[in-house]
């Protein structure tokens, strides 16, 4: 007798592996509304840097509606460890990336990377981010060119590399304070007319 092949598991049926703390912190992030002149979107988060973690991109919209990374782009990254390292000062750690072109005339200046690293503490006490432990690196980059590099001439960009410690798994004020560095940086305006849902350009696991 033949046997009847076994119908898969439901997806609703299989239970969630994540802590519910963390999956209930990312479900909210998923939820947050971004500004129309930059692309947020979610990607594979980086392994072995704790047991849970949740990541976004985000590139500055460009020409023809499109993400433009040449114009400014930046990276989010929420790590969750229950056992709390003593490092982080709790269960939440937050690593960003955010970069984009200067006018070399402004790269020349030598206090661009004090001001850059006050934007994000800016960007995080008026979106309201309670964190701790915060530390980072502020870079800027001169490059000329030369031979067939030529005709690019002088140019100048900002990096900042950063990390902070989320008291609490409400990660909505972090994730726009995050946005709000990224288009600081970008020289875009405070405010856009327009939102879009994170969730709805998710990208790595369902496109």
């Amino acid at each position: 007798m033949s046997e009847t092949p076994s119908s898969p598991p439901d997806p609703a049926s299989v239970p969630d592996p994540r802590p519910a703390v963390f999956a209930s912190a990312v479900d909210r992030v998923r939820g947050i509304a971004s500004r129309d002149d930059l692309v947020v979107s979610e990607i594979p988060a980086p392994s072995g840097l704790a047991p849970h973690a949740f990541a976004l991109a985000a590139d500055v919209v460009g020409a023809r509606s499109l993400p433009d990374p040449d114009l400014g782009t930046g990276r989010f990254i929420v790590l969750y460890d229950a056992d709390e390292p003593d490092q982080w000062g709790g269960p939440w750690r937050v690593v960003c990336f955010a970069q984009a072109p200067l006018e070399t005339e402004i790269g020349l200046d030598p206090f661009v990377a004090d001001v850059t690293w006050s934007w994000l503490i800016d960007a995080l006490d008026s979106n309201g981010a309670s964190y701790a432990a915060a530390s980072g690196t502020a870079t800027k980059i001169l490059s000329t060119g030369y031979g067939e590099l030529a005709e690019q001439g002088d140019g100048a960009q900002l990096e900042l590399r950063a990390s902070w410690s989320p008291v609490d798994g409400d990660l909505a004020p972090h994730v726009e304070a995050w946005s709000t560095l990224v288009c600081t940086l970008a020289g875009l305006p405070p405010t856009a007319e327009g939102v879009t849902l994170l969730a709805s350009r998710r990208v790595g696991r369902d496109q």
